[in-house]
Parts: structure tokens; C-alpha cells; sequence
């Protein structure tokens, strides 16, 4: 006998029985964690596991049906959300980019550098032409060889870029007409990489935002694919923007173009057909994936409301974060680009650019040729293509009820922002009255707070840092200084660290002052020694406190700062008696690894001087303890 088949009204009153039955679970747990009583927890007690984020999009721990969206249009389709090109070779997936000509000034150096890259994997060219790069008059030469049909060329000239443009487009014409082979001149495809806009941000060199629309009104009219336009929000990025202030700033510097490009005359679709994204992406892969989707789909609806939203899916090159690069432990970059290059990847990029793990560094502080680094950083997106066969699919994360979520959370913030722009007057307009500066500079401001209170984890530089590896050179410029990287603060710490000891012989030292057993002690040692390592200060422990040999322990330390580590339980019955015989043995400085609470009865000399627990602002009480110590 068949059943009856079960109503939509009676799956939806069991799936809310369900959540209820979850939520009674999830607060029981809670409720035992937080030890308190369940009656005293919200209505919803899963929204006490919520994590904001700097654009304030909420994170919820579990995503459900609850959460779905509607189903977006298929890749190739408006708004683009799942990709812009339906017919991407699934094969090959997204271009393997990478950089070329930076630092160098040997064109036909720079081709087999190029050459050897593309034998080797890559299949996009991004060329520095200009100032401490390759010169405008060697562009034909470094692309000897190189069939643009197959690799796309991006140019990075800054004011160089309608020199290096004019060097380009001549060799097109060279190749045109000695019949280079190819039937589809569309197939050809260059991006002039002029970026006025938001090079005026950066503060750095560029052609002017009239010689950009001239460069374009010669690139619609060519037969090859050419955009002369390059929306850069990597420089939004690496002032400190969250990812929708960086999408936001980013569309209406696009916006911006296209008024110029059509009041030069240009149709509406000739514009954008001439502006082109580059996106970062950081180690936070779902932020990564979410903000490229979102990214489409805020760009196809410029292109609706100006009528073309056929034309709205403009090209993103993904580049990853230049921010997230350490100098201190650079080796766990690796580990940083390969999620950033996967969120990319999974997130939609046309093509994507990995960044060498010794981008940070000073040259020649690691020992390892360039060439070792650009080869990592090559294969990382090689190995994601070749054998985890990431390009085999199309949008990936479509259907996710957490990234479909997170994409539309981000594409509104990032929407409000860019309306707070054009209420302002427009990009440029903004620009200049310092709206977008002021509001980057907030969301920098909270993420150094968070770094500095170690609340968020920067792995080799304030939470596990290694002290044993090689000193940067003092005085050594490093790259990447224009860079609001996370690391920079704690970093700055370990070169005060390293100038000490090019000048003593030794790091400055702190004395770890264990009170009872190695199971009482070992959690706040540990936890202390990690904290003052990230300052780059030496943590002495010789185990166990023994008042009776104190006095030698600290002479063989030779400090006159220590931390006391121990139980909450322990400092009550200890805790005063060990820090008399700390500064009776020559401590003149006491630290306590915990919270004050546990000498709120002390007074006077009998008090530690300071407390490090986990929240406080690490940068600033290492910078005072370094004072403290001596280290200039």
C-alpha cells in the first residue's frame, strides 16, 4: 500500500521542530560551558557563536535551509554572480599568471624569464615596464616568442603607460602584418593596466585620467581584444579596506571610467568593455570566494542601470594579498597564498596571480634564488589545477547556503559604500575630500587593534614565533613597505630584537619565574613565552622557582626583568613571598602571567608590576618592556 504523500506545511513544521530541538541542544552546551543557568541564555542561543566581520556581515555557526537565497543564473548569465564566461575551458581553468620585469632592465633577460615561465606552467603574462623595471623600449623584445592568443599580456607601467602601450600595440600591428598565424584577432588579448584613478590613491605614478581614455578610445578601435583600464582594488586592500570597502571604492572608480570613456564619446558598451577588476585574495578563503561573486554581480549592475547588462562581466584578476605577507616566518606564506590562490580559483577569477612567499623580505635574507620562490609560487596554482583539478567546475561553492550568504552580505555593504561615494560626488570626488581614505583607515585601525590584542592570529609573527631563525640585516630596505601588512607592528618589535643582538651578542632576556608543579606552571610558561618571543625577547626558564638558589638564577639570567607563572590558586598561596624574593635576588621588574584579580589584596612591593594575560595589547606592553630592557 502506497503512502500518502507528505504536505510542504508538515516538512516545514518537522524541519522547525528539528532547529528547535538544535537549539535546545546548542544551548545546553553552552549553557555548561559559560556555567550558567540555560533560562539566562537569549532566545536563540546559536547567536552567541556569531562572528562579525570588519564590514560587520554577520558569521553564523550553522547555515540551513532557513538561510537560502534564490538560485542564482547559470555562469555567462547576468548578473554574472557564478562567473562570466560560460564556455571557460575547463581543462586549462582560470590563466596561471605571473609577474615579470620588476627590478630588471635586460629585455632579453626578461624574455627568457617569460619563456621559461610559460614551458613551465604559466599562462598569463603581467609585465612591469618603467621606473625600477623593464624600459618601455624593451616591451617588444621581452615578448619575443610569447603568442598573446594563448598567454594574455597585462602591462604594469605606471607613467610609462602610454610608452609601453604604443610599444605593444606596434608589435600587434608587426605581427598582423607579417602573418603570425592567427585567424581570430579577438583571440589576442592585452590589458594596458592604465589605473589613473586609483594609482592617485596610492599615491603613486600614473598617466593621467585623460591620456587613459585616449588609450582607450585606440583600444576599442583595434581589432584584438584590448582594455586600456584597470580598476586596481588591491590598493584599497593593502591601505587596510575590508573586502566590501575594497569592491565598493573599486566599482565607482569603475563608475568614474565609464563617465569618462562615454563623454570621450564612446558607447556604453565600448566602455566596459574597456575596464577590467584586479581583486585581492586573502587566506580567508570564503571571504575570498564571496567577495569575487559579489564583485560580478555589483559590476553587472552598473552595466543594468546604464542599459548594457549584457556587457557586464568585466575580467577579474585576482592577485594575492600582499597584506598577509610576513617577513618572520615567511615560509608560512606558502601556506597563506595556497588558500588565497584556492578562494580565487573556486571564487571565479578569470586569472590569478600568486604572490613569491619572499615577497616581503629583504633580497638575499632567506638564501634561496628568486627563481626557487617564483617556482612555488607558480606550482601552488599548479597543483590546485593539476591535481586537485579545481578548474574542472564552474562556481564550485554555487548552492552553498554560507556562500551564497556571504556573497549577497557582501555585495549589500559593499553597495552602501559605494553609494556613500556617489553621495559624496563620485569616486574622485571622494577622493579628495577624504571620505574613502577616513573610512579604510577605521577598518585598519580595528584590525591592527585586533592583531595587536592577539584576538586575530597572525601565525610566526604574534602566536608561535620562532626565535631561532636568521635576523633580518639591520637597516635592510624591505619590500612591501608601502603595505599595510598585518605583521608590521609585532615585526617592528623583532627588529628592535635584532638590532640588540647585532649589538650585544644575545636577545634581550626575560626570567620565567614557574611557581609549583611543571602541570601547574606549564600552561602560563608556555603561553609567556610565546608572548614575549613575538616581541622577540628571550624567555629564560629554569624551572621550578627555588627561593634558596633565586639569587644565582637571576645572576645566570642576566635580567632584571621576570614574569611569575603559575595557577590562580598557586599566586594565593605564593604568589606575594615570590615576588619579594624576585626583587630581593635583583628583579627590579615583576610581570605576572594572569589576571590582577588574583593580587587584589596586594599592595606596595608585594604587587607585580604588570600582567600579561591574553587580551592585553600585546604591541604596546612588549614595546614597554623592550624600553625597559634597554633596547633602543
Amino acid at each position: 500500500m502506497s503512502q500518502a504523500p507528505v504536505s510542504h506545511a508538515s516538512q516545514a513544521e518537522a524541519a522547525a521542530r528539528d532547529y528547535a530541538a538544535w537549539q535546545q541542544a546548542v544551548a545546553a552546551v553552552l549553557a555548561k560551558a559559560r556555567r550558567v543557568d540555560v533560562s539566562e541564555l537569549p532566545a536563540e542561543p546559536e547567536r552567541l557563536l556569531d562572528t562579525p566581520t570588519y564590514d560587520g556581515v554577520t558569521i553564523a555557526p550553522l547555515y540551513t535551509r532557513r538561510d537560502e537565497t534564490a538560485e542564482t543564473a547559470l555562469p555567462g548569465e547576468f548578473p554574472f554572480v557564478r562567473g562570466r564566461d560560460a564556455h571557460r575551458d575547463v581543462n586549462r581553468g582560470w590563466l596561471v599568471s605571473a609577474a615579470f620585469g620588476a627590478g630588471e632592465s635586460d629585455p632579453a633577460a626578461t624574455n627568457q624569464t617569460i619563456l621559461d615561465g610559460l614551458e613551465n606552467g604559466i599562462s598569463a603574462v603581467w609585465l612591469s615596464v618603467g621606473a625600477d623595471a623593464l624600459p618601455a623600449t624593451g616591451v617588444a623584445k621581452a615578448l619575443e616568442g610569447v603568442l598573446l592568443d594563448l598567454a594574455p599580456l597585462t602591462l604594469d607601467a605606471g607613467a610609462d603607460t602610454a610608452a609601453a602601450a604604443e610599444q605593444v600595440l606596434a608589435l600587434l600591428d608587426a605581427r598582423a602584418a607579417a602573418g603570425d598565424g592567427v585567424t581570430d584577432r579577438a583571440a589576442v588579448t592585452v590589458s594596458l593596466g592604465a589605473a589613473p584613478l586609483t594609482s592617485r590613491f596610492a599615491d603613486r605614478a600614473d598617466v593621467d585620467l585623460a591620456a587613459a581614455v585616449a588609450l582607450a578610445q585606440t583600444a576599442a578601435g583595434r581589432d584584438e581584444t584590448v582594455r586600456a583600464l584597470t580598476v586596481d582594488g588591491t590598493v584599497f586592500h593593502n591601505a587596510g579596506a575590508s573586502d566590501a570597502e575594497e569592491l565598493g571604492a573599486a566599482i565607482a572608480t569603475g563608475l568614474e571610467y565609464l563617465r569618462a570613456l562615454t563623454s570621450a564619446g564612446l558607447t556604453i558598451s565600448q566602455a566596459l568593455g574597456q575596464v577590467e577588476f584586479r581583486f585581492s585574495a586573502s587566506d580567508d578563503q570564503f571571504q575570498t570566494i564571496a567577495k569575487l561573486r559579489a564583485g560580478r554581480q555589483l559590476w553587472a549592475r552598473i552595466a543594468q542601470v546604464c542599459g548594457a547588462s549584457e556587457f557586464g562581466g568585466a575580467p577579474q584578476h585576482a592577485v594575492t594579498s600582499a597584506a598577509m605577507m610576513t617577513q618572520r616566518d615567511p615560509w608560512v606564506n606558502m601556506l597563506r597564498t595556497t588558500l588565497a590562490a584556492f578562494g580565487a580559483g573556486v571564487g571565479g577569477a578569470d586569472s590569478v596571480t600568486v604572490l613569491p612567499f619572499d615577497a616581503a623580505v629583504p633580497a638575499g635574507t632567506l638564501e634561496t634564488s628568486k627563481s626557487f620562490a617564483a617556482r612555488i609560487a607558480r606550482n601552488t596554482q599548479l597543483l590546485l589545477l593539476e591535481e586537485s583539478h579545481l578548474g574542472r567546475v564552474l562556481d564550485p561553492a554555487a548552492g552553498s547556503w554560507f556562500v551564497e550568504d556571504l556573497t549577497a552580505s557582501i555585495a549589500a555593504k559593499a553597495w552602501e559604500f559605494f553609494q556613500q561615494i556617489e553621495a559624496d560626488g563620485g569616486f574622485a570626488a571622494a577622493l579628495e575630500s577624504g571620505l574613502v581614505a577616513d573610512r579604510i583607515a577605521v577598518t585598519r585601525a580595528a584590525r591592527e587593534s585586533d592583531i595587536a590584542h592577539r584576538k586575530t592570529a597572525v601565525t610566526g609573527v604574534n602566536e608561535f614565533p620562532n626565535l631561532d631563525e636568521k635576523p633580518l640585516p639591520v637597516g635592510a630596505s624591505a619590500p612591501l613597505d608601502d603595505v599595510a601588512r598585518y605583521g608590521a607592528a609585532f615585526e617592528a618589535l623583532r627588529t628592535r630584537s635584532d638590532s640588540y643582538l647585532a649589538e650585544n651578542g644575545s636577545r634581550p632576556k626575560v626570567l620565567l619565574a614557574a611557581l609549583g608543579s611543571v602541570a601547574e606552571h606549564n600552561g602560563r610558561t608556555t603561553f609567556a613565552s610565546n608572548l614575549l618571543a613575538s616581541g622577540g625577547i628571550e624567555a629564560v626558564n629554569p624551572g621550578t622557582l627555588d627561593l634558596g638558589t633565586l639569587p644565582g638564577v637571576v645572576r645566570d639570567a642576566g635580567t632584571t626583568v621576570a614574569v611569575l607563572c603559575g595557577t590562580d590558586k598557586r599566586y594565593g598561596t605564593d604568589g606575594v613571598p615570590a615576588v619579594d624574593a624576585l626583587r630581593a635576588a635583583g628583579i627590579e621588574t615583576v610581570l605576572l602571567a594572569g589576571p590582577e584579580k588574583t593580587f587584589a589584596d596586594a599592595e606596595g612591593s608585594d604587587r607585580p608590576d604588570g600582567f600579561l594575560t591574553a587580551r592585553i595589547d600585546a604591541v604596546s606592553a612588549l614595546s614597554g618592556l623592550l624600553d625597559t630592557l634597554g633596547v633602543k
